[in-house]
């Protein structure tokens, strides 16, 4: 038997937990006063997009590449001004949005750290440069 740490946390959550915690974050993403004005007004296309990449992210099938090719993150973020605070929001977004769903401990904070990582990585934008695009 696999011990828990050699599958892939897309196996311990499964496919429609995860699918959950993105609807719940972007319930969230939608009402906040820093994401909302980089994010489109129709989330569906972003929320079917984020569960393509969460599943391959997090070791689950390759839909995301299958369907737009490389993920290429940090290229595909650089039209939209990312900030500290932004990235700091977004992940107090997805962190809203783990314990919503009961993702039990130690996957939450797996999850939490490798999306971290993730979003550090986003940053684009300077505060004192301006977040918001005129």
């Amino acid at each position: 038997m696999m011990m828990n740490e050699e599958k892939s946390v897309y196996e311990l959550l499964g496919e429609k937990r995860l699918e959950n915690v993105i609807h719940r974050f972007y319930s969230h993403v939608e009402v906040h006063p820093e994401l909302a004005p980089i994010f489109p007004e129709d989330l569906t296309e972003t929320k079917r997009k984020q569960i393509q990449f969460l599943t391959q992210f997090f070791g689950g099938p390759a839909l995301y590449t299958e369907e737009h090719g490389h993920p290429m993150l940090r290229a595909r973020h650089m039209p939209f001004p990312i900030t500290a605070e932004r990235r700091d929001a977004w992940l107090s977004c997805m962190g809203q949005a783990l314990v919503e769903e009961e993702i039990e401990e130690p996957l939450r904070n797996r999850m939490f750290a490798r999306l971290a990582k993730t979003a550090d990585h986003m940053v684009n934008t300077s505060t004192e440069a301006g977040g918001d695009r005129d």
